[in-house]
């Protein structure tokens, strides 16, 4: 497992993509269409920023703008399975969402301080069915 990228919701999408862009030397490229503005940026061909257009209002603990979440990849199907059941066992809620375009499959879990982490995976066959153990608030998948 490795981290992946870290997601940032901002109602100035545009002055934080020329910021990452023009001084810190990310590229924008491609994203899935997930039905809100973003872009993803890329340092070495790999995307590590993906940036979100704020739509709402910033609600108690979910102030705008922010870092939304962070996410992990996991390659093997070991180490996802063997995570799945880590979770389970632990009995923590979590919700899987699929990438549009992609498939891959999006796992988020919602800590106790409203921090959420997303787990991802491209492998075949990982969990898409509806879930065990949802989340009291769901999240769309919105990377």
């Amino acid at each position: 497992m490795y981290l992946d990228h870290a997601t940032i919701v901002t109602p100035d999408l545009e002055d934080v993509r020329r910021f990452f862009v023009d001084v810190v030397g990310l590229s924008v490229g491609t994203r899935p269409p997930f039905g809100i503005d973003g872009y993803w940026l890329s340092a070495d061909g790999r995307p590590v920023i993906h940036l979100i257009a704020a739509t709402l209002p910033g609600h108690a603990g979910r102030a705008v703008p922010r870092i939304d979440h962070i996410a992990f990849r996991i390659d093997t199907a070991a180490e996802w399975n063997a995570f799945v059941e880590r979770l389970r066992a632990a009995e923590v809620p979590y919700q899987l969402a699929e990438v549009p375009l992609s498939g891959e499959t999006q796992l988020f879990v919602v800590l106790g301080a409203g921090v959420v982490v997303e787990f991802v995976t491209a492998l075949r066959g990982s969990p898409r069915s509806p879930l065990d153990s949802p989340i009291d608030n769901p999240l769309r998948a919105q990377s």
